[in-house]
């Protein structure tokens, strides 16, 4: 059984594959060599609806991390290279509903 990973927020950054980090506040059961299907979204469909697949990433690393924590090169890594670390983070906790000391797992992938 494949899995799927919504990448609702960040679609566009899959489909152009400038996004290879993503931050999660689950999926702590994944591994290096995982391969999963990216999503435009896999929860919350209204009746009809489908899953959109952009493409299948691989696991390379995962790590358990503070959200403040942030690695000066993430922002681009998450797709991101317009946004500061400070505004990266206000982006999360926002859409996230989580604090600014949320463990989060730290998900660095590549694209098969």
């Amino acid at each position: 059984m494949s899995r799927n990973m919504s990448f609702m927020l960040t679609a566009d950054q899959i489909k152009n594959r400038t996004k290879t980090v993503t931050r999660r506040l689950g999926w702590w059961f994944l591994k290096p060599g995982d391969i999963l299907n990216a999503c435009e979204k896999c929860q919350g469909l209204k009746k009809g609806e489908k899953i959109k697949k952009i493409c299948q990433i691989r696991i390379l690393h995962t790590q358990k991390v503070l959200l403040c924590n942030m690695e000066p090169l993430d922002c681009v890594r998450e797709g991101f290279p317009d946004l500061t670390e400070d505004e990266f983070i206000e982006m999360f906790m926002r859409e996230m509903q989580c604090s600014y000391v949320e463990h989060v797992n730290r998900i660095w992938f590549e694209y098969v």
